[in-house]
């Protein structure tokens, strides 16, 4: 395998990477913030948790679904 095929998976495996890890912080930090903003602990933290969660499968579902074509 060639030095620029090495990097091109390593690469595409790093962006699926930090996609997934942004899927869930995001609305997490978001969530604490605003239960901070708002004083309703925790429940925003758990709403952003359950849409990090949702976020992180339809990432998965869209990943099956490309590798599938392939």
């Amino acid at each position: 395998m060639s030095d620029r095929n090495l990097l091109s998976k390593y690469s595409e495996y790093l962006s699926l990477g930090a996609e997934i890890a942004a899927a869930i912080l995001v609305p997490l930090l978001l969530g604490y913030g605003l239960d901070i903003y708002f004083n309703t602990s925790p429940w925003l933290v758990l709403a952003g948790a359950l849409t990090g969660i949702i976020n992180v499968m339809v990432v998965i579902f869209r990943l099956a679904k490309k590798l599938d074509r392939e």
